[in-house]
């Protein structure tokens, strides 16, 4: 229990897996955690006096099946091991913590998910400005950036880090931003000075400026990829050498997403309980690699109309021949996890089974691509002949999984090897040899070679022939009617097999390792085909998609206009049955004549999902796949909002207005000429007349906005319909429905004009309400309607469509100086922003015209 308690002093925010024998042990507050995770039990042990700690543990090859689910707990776990063998010391056998597990770094597979990145990241603030790095260890992504707060948010949202590394004074403020939903490790804050953190990312990277990966010394950037370094050195990853490069993470880079948009969008998961979700849909790459690569342009779209064009042409080359293009996909099917075989390897971690696999993935990828000498989107690709080679000519076509369990090196390549294996696999027959030639040799026609445990190989001889033994056979040991002897060449014999299962363990270990040896220098070499085969999967999967969905290349135009014709949702598309056609609808945004398209329309007519099918078209396009529409126009957009859908945040004591509200702000704080605005029934969290004059008033502040960001504004309140007559860029536009008698068609076809139903009492008889509640609503609306006819005949309204209620907000009785007076007595000058103070002076001018 000393040796236990001076290794958990070392790890004191790790749970301890202190291996005694056959078994892991937990020991005190450590056992107590792990038995209700694990479902073990928990018991006690004496500690040699008249108390007891409390103890639980599980067998030592039972750890691949809970040490996941400590992890998944939140749990950093010490993995400390016996470090030498009890048989051969009389002591305490020393012991050691050999892995340091945590949720952002480590390199198990059964703890890692195939389809996604496993990110650690760091982040500092110093005076505003934020530094940030992440890092993948078990694929050897390694970037760095710095930005303002937003930027940060940003790019947590967008990667989803599953660890975030923070300095001590830095870690309130962070749990004041994002609570509990990231799970933190901290460091001393001398850990993350800049002095430390740029001598740390020097000696890893063995270079004396660090300005040749386009980085500033004592930069926020540099202070977090040195403070990642140091974590994962603290932790116990030594072997760093496939992290061999840092690169910048550019702001402007990425379409902005915040994760209001990604979650109502439902990108990479989705809201209901087994419910698709976009990379549902659309992750039709069949590697690891490529996997994970598709949901980091998806989560990230490029800004970057180059590469999103390069991406672009090479799915539309693999679509002009796509036999070619299948036979490529039917072989990623065979490949193996190439970027984590490699960073294994850096860590010396691999086993010999899974680096055969690497390099038979790499053959086999290379002879398809041989097959297509003309594709322009394979001319990059540098095939790794000399690790396939060294590989092929060291390990056996199929090796064992440990040296120790199996062959493993191929015949040939060592000769000391292949006489270890000659003498274990023909003991036998050269003992009957030996036999053969001693009795030729003495004449003994009787003798024997036997075995014990005593004094080990030896021959035996009868009392008949006592006269015929050699005088340098020694003799071991007397019978009733026989002597045993032993020869300097028959002891010689029994070293060699005794020795032999050591010899060649020993052996078969040190080739191994030479050939990891060998393989260091090219894994820069290999990760660039690894990169390179998961971008292949990635776009030869869209255009197969692209194919099999009828997916058209966008095209991208340089005025803030969405002209998308026949645009449908990828995902209702895909999730339809059979016998169900989507139904496809055109859009037209332009900044210049149809900035805001106010939509309204029944419920369940579909207003939701056509605002997601152009975010959605928006976002594909940008991540570099074909879209689902006939002909898709579109600027590059710099940041997408969407705030659709209901939810309250009780843990943070929101309502749902409450965050609805939130939302909202944010997209209006944060608007920008390229940006594209989605929102969905805006107040109706609140009161109507609260709701509809929010609503109003957030889109007049979108129409008057200098920037004119392009808006999708659906809404069921159809006051909103008369904004047209006073502003000149909002378009009325309504999912139209068919009405037969009491029942409604759903059309599900956006046509111009404003629609004056929301036939919310026909949505509740289809969903199967009782009668009484049906009839009632009925009755009761058709009260609140002729009150509102009343109301507005007896103000002297001019009620110009029909029954339509026409509220006070929209028409005023007031003289005009008035109105104006009344709405500059509200404003609050001193907290106005420049963008809201010329807002304001527009609509003031507007109203003077």
């Amino acid at each position: 229990m000393t040796q236990y308690n001076e290794i958990k002093a070392k790890h004191p925010g790790a749970l301890l897996l202190f291996r005694v024998g056959d078994f892991y042990e937990t020991f005190g507050e450590d056992a107590v955690i792990s038995s209700k995770i694990l479902g073990i039990t928990l018991t006690k042990r004496s500690n040699g006096s008249a108390s007891e700690v409390a103890l639980a543990g599980f067998p030592h090859h039972s750890l691949d099946t809970y040490l996941p689910r400590l992890i998944q707990a939140g749990q950093r776990v010490a993995i400390c091991e016996q470090l030498e063998d009890p048989s051969a010391t009389k002591k305490i056998v020393k012991r050691g913590v050999t892995e340091l597990v945590t949720p952002g770094a480590h390199l198990r597979d059964n703890i890692l998910l195939d389809a996604e990145n496993n990110f650690l990241c760091a982040l500092v603030e110093s005076d505003g400005e934020y530094g940030f790095s992440l890092v993948d260890v078990s694929t050897g992504e390694f970037m760095a950036g710095s930005g303002d707060w937003q930027q940060a948010q940003q790019l947590l949202n967008n990667f989803q880090p599953n660890e975030v590394l923070l300095s001590k004074s830095y870690t309130k403020k962070f749990e004041n931003a994002f609570g509990s939903a990231y799970y933190l490790s901290v460091l001393p804050d001398w850990a993350c000075h800049s002095s430390h953190t740029d001598r740390t990312l020097k000696e890893h990277f063995k270079v004396e400026t660090l300005r040749g990966f386009g980085f500033e010394e004592n930069s926020v950037a540099t202070i977090c990829a040195g403070m990642i370094v140091h974590y994962l050195r603290q932790n116990g990853h030594t072997k760093l050498e496939h992290l061999d490069g840092l690169k910048r993470i550019h702001n402007h880079e990425f379409l902005w997403l915040d994760e209001f948009t990604l979650k109502n969008l439902e990108v990479i998961s989705s809201h209901s309980q087994g419910g698709v979700a976009l990379i549902d849909v659309v992750n039709n790459a069949h590697t690891p690699m490529g996997k994970r690569l598709t949901r980091r342009w998806l989560a990230a779209p490029s800004r970057n109309v180059q590469e999103i064009e390069r991406r672009h042409q090479h799915i539309q080359s693999f679509q002009q021949d796509f036999l070619e293009c299948q036979k490529i996909r039917e072989v990623f099917e065979q490949v193996s996890d190439i970027e984590r075989s490699i960073a294994r390897l850096a860590a010396r971690r691999i086993n010999p089974k899974e680096l055969r696999h690497l390099s038979r993935s790499l053959q086999i990828v290379h002879a398809a691509f041989l097959q297509w000498p003309e594709n322009k989107a394979l001319e990059n690709w540098q095939f790794p002949q000399d690790v396939v080679q060294a590989i092929n000519q060291c390990l056996l076509e199929d090796p064992a999984v440990q040296i120790g369990k199996g062959r493993v090196i191929v015949e040939g390549k060592d000769e000391a090897l292949d006489e270890v294996r000659d003498l274990l696999l023909n003991s036998k027959s050269r003992l009957e040899k030996m036999l053969q030639q001693e009795t030729a040799n003495t004449g003994i026609t009787s003798l024997k070679i036997g075995f014990n445990q005593v004094f080990g190989y030896h021959f035996e001889v009868r009392n008949t022939h006592q006269d015929k033994v050699p005088s340098h056979w020694v003799r071991k040991q007397t019978l009733v009617n026989a002597e045993r002897y032993i020869t300097p060449e028959l002891k010689e014999f029994e070293e060699k097999i005794l020795s032999a299962e050591g010899k060649l363990l020993e052996l078969e270990r040190s080739l191994f390792e030479q050939l990891m040896d060998e393989l260091e220098h090219a894994i820069p070499l290999l990760q660039k085909a690894a990169r390179f085969i998961a971008e292949i999967d990635v776009l030869s999967g869209w255009a197969a998609l692209a194919n099999e969905r009828n997916y058209v290349r966008p095209n991208f135009v340089d005025d803030k206009v969405v002209d998308i014709k026949g645009s449908r949702h990828p995902v209702i598309e895909a999730t339809l049955p059979s016998n169900k056609v989507f139904i496809e609808n055109d859009v037209l945004l332009d900044a210049e004549r149809r900035q805001l398209l106010m939509i309204t329309g029944p419920n369940m007519a579909g207003k939701s999902a056509l605002l997601r099918q152009v975010a959605l078209c928006a976002l594909l396009a940008q991540s570099g796949c074909y879209v689902p529409a006939d002909e898709a126009n579109l600027p590059v957009f710099d940041k997408l909002f969407v705030r659709v859908g209901a939810s309250d945040n009780i843990s943070k004591g929101e309502s749902t207005f409450m965050v609805e509200m939130t939302e909202s702000a944010s997209i209006l704080n944060n608007l920008s000429g390229k940006c594209l605005i989605l929102l969905d029934e805006i107040g109706r969290g609140t009161s109507t007349y609260d709701g509809v004059s929010i609503a109003w008033a957030m889109a007049s502040f979108l129409h008057e906005h200098p920037l004119r960001p392009l808006t999708l504004f659906a809404t069921h309140y159809h006051e909103l319909n008369e904004m047209s007559a006073d502003y000149e860029r909002i378009v009325n536009m309504n999912v139209s429905v068919k009405e037969r008698g009491k029942e409604i068609l759903f059309l599900r076809k956006l046509i111009e004009g404003g629609s004056a139903h929301s036939f919310g009492i026909h949505v509740a008889r289809m969903a199967g309400m009782p009668q009484y509640v049906v009839a009632k609503a009925e009755e009761v609306l058709d009260f609140f309607e002729k009150e509102r006819r009343l109301h507005s005949s007896s103000s002297g309204q001019d009620n110009k469509s029909g029954d339509t209620w026409q509220m006070s907000l929209i028409h005023l009785d007031d003289p005009l100086l008035l109105e104006v007076k009344a709405m500059l007595q509200r404003l609050e000058i001193d907290k106005l922003t420049p963008i809201e103070a010329l807002v304001i002076l527009n609509e003031l001018k507007n109203k003077m015209k």
